[in-house]
């Protein structure tokens, strides 16, 4: 993503997602494999030639779970910065929370009143509860998407007894987030982009809503059940014929959304909202104020 940033915020110049799927083949057993380093390598080739072309000044990488919990992650870091020039910073789960929240902060108004903002990513999922003004709660768990595809290796479609699984899993890893969720009683679901973008997409192209390029996209929590249950019946194939839906997300989305499904059979919300923001507007917000302790790569 190439932003410029101003007094007054940041603007979005240029998004650009590749899905490198570093965690792919090794992220249960810590290990990066030699596929996903080339794909990764690659990529980073293509985002260093247009950071040239664009004439950036500061940029800056980012590695998440896969990368922070891979006994090889230094030396793919190392042999990244040796072909591109790009330094690439780990952050930790916390920091990845930290910023996931600013960015949700900067796409919607959260008000005084407390929400969980939920992030999906491949390899961790964040959890944090907050307001407009602070942070109240947040963590990180090692229960991303492609974790969850490898560890249980499910059918296509996926089978009733194998949500069930799923949901026993959720069960026992997220009991620290459900002492949280009495205790702070949110009543707004802030999903992060990602699974939660396609199902805004999937939404909108279902009730003839303009998709639009904005921090905050269209979806009731309403609307969730119906599109579970269609993705929950459908192969690989029949998923991709969804309006709205994208291959990027096509792989992962079963598993996130038996994720969403069960925080919301569990805990009592209002309201779900989506936020198109996340870590990367997150670092440009706090690079907007002032508060970001970031190093470049260049």
């Amino acid at each position: 993503m190439l932003a410029t940033i101003t007094h007054e915020g940041f603007i979005i110049n240029h998004r650009e997602k590749i899905p490198v799927k570093i965690g792919a083949g090794g992220i249960n057993s810590g290990y990066i494999t030699p596929e996903a380093i080339e794909r990764a390598v690659n990529t980073m080739k293509g985002f260093k030639n247009t950071i040239l072309d664009a004439r950036i000044e500061t940029s800056f990488a980012f590695g998440t779970s896969a990368l922070r919990n891979a006994r090889n992650g230094k030396s793919v870091m190392k042999r990244i910065e040796m072909e591109t020039g790009i330094k690439t910073q780990i952050i930790t789960g916390l920091q990845e929370a930290e910023f996931i929240y600013k960015g949700a902060r900067a796409a919607i108004d959260m008000g005084s009143d407390k929400c969980l903002i939920m992030d999906i990513g491949g390899g961790s999922v964040e959890f944090i509860i907050g307001h407009s003004s602070e942070i109240c709660w947040s963590h990180s768990f090692e229960i991303g998407g492609q974790r969850l595809l490898e560890k249980y290796r499910m059918h296509d479609p996926i089978t009733k007894d194998e949500v069930e699984t799923l949901f026993n899993f959720f069960t026992q890893e997220l009991s620290s987030l459900f002492t949280e969720l009495k205790k702070h009683n949110p009543k707004t679901l802030i999903g992060s982009s990602g699974t939660f973008d396609t199902l805004s997409d999937i939404y909108c192209c279902k009730n003839k809503i303009p998709l639009l390029d904005s921090p905050e996209t269209p979806f009731l929590i309403d609307a969730f059940d119906e599109i579970y249950d269609e993705l929950l019946i459908r192969d690989r194939a029949a998923r991709l014929q969804i309006p709205g839906m994208i291959e990027l997300r096509v792989d992962m989305i079963v598993v996130a959304c038996c994720l969403i499904k069960f925080l919301l059979i569990n805990f009592a919300f209002d309201h779900l909202r989506v936020s198109s923001y996340s870590l990367k507007e997150g670092v440009l917000a706090s690079m907007q104020s002032g508060s970001n302790h970031l190093r470049e790569t260049n």
